[in-house]
């Protein structure tokens, strides 16, 4: 069996649209949408998503064109993953531009962007914005990417007795992004040093912000609940432990599961 099986599920939480996309592309194979259907099993590939920004219409545009224009730049391109992985995001970045060059009425709007090649050596990423990269092995999780909005600020602020949690936990800044993909210059990048070896039983979960409803103790407690039953059955996992909060203002919640099958 191919060594990587990956599922995606989402909810469009509390509003009547959905900003978030998330797709796989087989090395080698063509890119994928990813559904609730079932998982799919490929030996390497690249996994994106993209939690975009500009409402039903320019959101749910810019993140589909961020997938759709970074996987098809990740196949084009040569060279070390960690490089495709840049190219790709350089290419996302440019198509943004385009679209709102030819359509002014789209200007603001943009995306987040977590993108990872899954290989013989393990797993590497880039990624833009707010979108949290998790690794979960032995019953442990960690985040693997960097947070570029203003909730590590708040968190500090907490640690130094400035703001309560639930200050910080509450406060309107909380979202705001330090950086995104807008089609212009990117200010903040966190690209991975070098490949992470992965073990057979660990999961890799992309996510979009709306994951934050939950803890990271308790996305650690969905998933060692369902580990054993496979990379589907994680993803509706998660996305039924958000909607179970019931958190009146619950963004879009997208989750791209990845299991190291061996």
């Amino acid at each position: 069996m191919p060594p990587f099986e990956h599922a995606v599920a989402a909810t469009r939480g509390a509003r009547d649209y959905q900003e978030d996309s998330a797709a796989f592309r087989p090395e080698g194979g063509e890119p994928v949408s990813l559904s609730s259907d079932g998982p799919m099993y490929d030996a390497a590939g690249f996994a994106v998503l993209a939690d975009g920004m500009g409402g039903h219409t320019g959101g749910a545009l810019a993140s589909r064109t961020v997938c759709e224009e970074f996987l098809a730049a990740v196949g084009d391109h040569t060279g070390s993953p960690v490089d495709r992985l840049i190219a790709a995001l350089k290419a996302a970045n440019g198509a943004l531009a385009a679209k709102i060059s030819a359509n002014p009425l789209l200007a603001g709007m943009g995306s987040t962007l977590v993108g990872t090649a899954f290989g013989p050596n393990g797993i590497e990423w880039v990624s833009v914005g707010d979108s949290p990269l998790f690794l979960f092995r032995r019953g442990e999780i960690a985040l693997l990417n960097e947070d570029h909005s203003l909730a590590p600020e708040l968190d500090r602020m907490v640690a130094e007795g400035k703001l309560t949690e639930l200050e910080a936990r509450r406060d309107p800044r909380r979202h705001m992004l330090r950086s995104a993909v807008t089609g212009e210059d990117i200010d903040l990048l966190d690209v991975s040093q070098r490949p992470l070896e992965l073990e057979a039983g660990d999961y890799v979960v992309l996510a979009s912000d709306g994951i934050a409803t939950l803890d990271q103790n308790e996305i650690a407690r969905v998933i060692r609940g369902y580990a054993g039953d496979g990379a589907a059955a994680v993803a509706k996992a998660l996305i039924r432990a958000v909607e179970s909060m019931r958190e009146p203002y619950q963004d879009n919640a997208t989750v791209l599961v990845v299991r190291v099958v061996g």
